[in-house]
């Protein structure tokens, strides 16, 4: 919507402008920061907002963008099958950010390992990120030897922790 502005007298130093009001209920919904409309009801049935005009904002209406923003992603399909034959053949690892209240062991970061093929998952507690490795090596020659098979892959969200020479060794 565009206001066309025409003085009505130059000479007065009191100007007038005349504008166009648009009362369309998206444009509103839009310009108050895509408001919901039962609230918008209530802004004009208080009258507390200057300039917004009174009709009835029905809900029957759907903003593009909202819409769009309250879509959610679609998960991933489901595996009717495991990819794997063994315990150790793939471990799926993520090491989480820093948590802000430390543990009482002063553990501020979470190991995630999990085994492909029997979805069992452990969780280190780590003090600091450079202790990654240390720890994963002893996770990893204790499980294999309980488990009675070496691991074969390691599969990660090629973050850089994971990224150094001990791990790709």
């Amino acid at each position: 919507m565009y206001i066309k502005c025409v003085f009505l007298s130059l000479s007065q130093t009191n100007l007038t402008c005349l504008s166009a009001l648009n009362d369309d209920v998206m444009l509103w919904h839009k310009r108050l920061g895509h408001a919901s409309l039962s609230l918008l009801n209530k802004l004009v049935s208080k009258d507390l907002v200057v300039g917004l005009p009174s009709i009835k904002y029905n809900n029957d209406k759907v903003c593009d963008a909202c819409a769009r923003g309250k879509q959610v992603r679609n998960s991933f399909k489901l595996k009717n099958y495991v990819s794997t034959t063994r315990p150790l053949e793939m471990l799926h690892v993520d090491l989480c950010d820093p948590i802000r209240i430390t543990s009482r062991g002063g553990k501020r970061y979470a190991l995630v390992i999990m085994d492909d093929y029997s979805r069992f998952t452990w969780t280190l507690f780590l003090a600091s990120k450079d202790k990654t490795f240390e720890k994963f090596l002893v996770f990893i020659k204790r499980t294999e030897k309980r488990v009675g098979h070496s691991l074969v892959s390691l599969r990660s969200d090629y973050s850089k922790e994971f990224e150094n020479l001990s791990f790709i060794d």
